[in-house]
């Protein structure tokens, strides 16, 4: 809510050579804070994050696995990379190696994007659903509304969920530079992430983890839970377009919230915040603001808009699930984040539209939505409502 960006200069390997020195790093990070050393050796970046979200929100819920059935609590957790740095470090020990095939014996169990669900799931001994959906960056969004989904059809009581992502890396840094999809503002990376700014230049990645505690209103009640908010519906559709290019019309971001909304069986001007993907990309920003537009019409003035990407970066597969804890958030306390950065709307923006820019903003939030999109034209959406209990 203050407002501040976490970009920084990338400490963890040396930039010179790449077109953006700069990231969302988790600060002073020590993973030894959290796991023994034998344990830290057998998880990638991103397991160690996940672990510790997961590990926070079931202490935040309070959830006491022994009194409760276990074959009806499961995981669905997602990443949309996995163990990238795992990865990338075994190929260049091998290279540097003269090709001599010594992999790490924990190289493929931290690389793979499922073994963060699974490994939560046998930590605690749960054996309801376990999986991670694997959409890029609208992963975890997903991950939320499959929970939800299993939940709604009797299938599990409670769910953990979330997302988690490590990318600061080389070849990912290298990669999304080739791309041409990365802000290059190393002079100005602090305030080098700029939703709906006529000058933005690309997203920012960041790094990080975000889990919650989906339950059965029965379930919750039964056990005296602090309830957030509420899960009312979740869309997801299919741009049909282009592997990494955003409709320009926002076409399956359209439908997405469409099919969220009517699941909620709400009007669309019931929505009073939403949070945006808003990556600061030339052709995604604005592309969403386009669905936004048309689902919308003429309520869309009542709508406040926010980027919470303009301060904590993209973390990509992580994404959707810390913008779904800021969006419950908001809705259980009326303040909305801002975005920050942006200084001149570009002019294909209406500017009628309300996008919180620079400071938070008091509003009562009783319906709230949170987009998420990925690479390969997948595109979720999910709605939140306010708790009255």
């Amino acid at each position: 809510m203050k407002g501040i960006s976490g970009a920084d200069k990338i400490t963890r390997f040396e930039t010179k050579k790449f077109k953006t020195q700069f990231a969302c790093e988790i600060k002073d990070y020590e993973p030894l804070d959290y796991f023994d050393r034998k344990e830290a050796r057998k998880l990638d970046r991103f397991n160690q994050y996940g672990l510790i979200s997961a590990e926070e929100a079931i202490k935040d819920a309070k959830l006491e696995f022994s009194k409760l059935d276990t074959n009806r609590i499961g995981v669905i957790f997602s990443s949309g990379i996995g163990g990238f740095e795992t990865f990338e470090k075994e190929i260049i020990d091998y290279t540097h190696s003269n090709f001599n095939p010594r992999f790490n014996p924990f190289f493929i169990p931290k690389i793979i994007s499922n073994s963060l669900s699974g490994i939560i799931s046998i930590n605690h001994g749960l054996r309801g659903v376990n999986y991670c959906p694997v959409t890029a960056c609208a992963s975890s969004t997903q991950s939320i509304i499959q929970s939800f989904n299993y939940i709604r059809l009797g299938k599990a009581d409670i769910i953990i969920a979330g997302g988690s992502e490590a990318p600061i890396t080389e070849s990912s840094i290298g990669g999304f530079n080739a791309m041409k999809a990365m802000s290059t503002n190393n002079e100005n990376y602090s305030s080098a992430s700029k939703p709906f700014d006529k000058n933005r230049d690309g997203f920012v990645v960041g790094e990080g983890a975000g889990a919650l505690i989906i339950e059965s209103l029965d379930s919750a009640i039964k056990r005296d839970a602090k309830i957030y908010a509420e899960i009312v519906g979740g869309g997801e559709n299919s741009d049909a377009y282009h592997i990494t290019g955003t409709h320009p019309e926002g076409l399956g971001a359209y439908l997405a919230m469409q099919n969220g909304i009517k699941e909620a069986n709400i009007a669309p001007k019931k929505i009073d915040y939403i949070n945006a993907h808003a990556t600061s990309t030339g052709l995604g920003d604005l592309s969403e603001i386009k669905a936004i537009e048309k689902l919308f019409e003429s309520n869309i003035d009542n709508i406040q808009i926010s980027a919470s990407k303009s301060m904590t970066g993209h973390l990509l597969g992580g994404t959707g699930a810390i913008e779904a804890i800021s969006t419950c958030l908001s809705v259980k306390t009326d303040l909305i984040p801002p975005t920050i950065n942006t200084t001149k709307i570009d002019e294909n923006i209406p500017k009628e539209l309300n996008l919180s820019l620079g400071k938070k903003t008091s509003k009562k939030v009783d319906y709230a939505l949170s987009n998420s999109f990925g690479f390969g034209g997948h595109c979720s959406a999910l709605i939140i409502k306010k708790y009255v209990g």
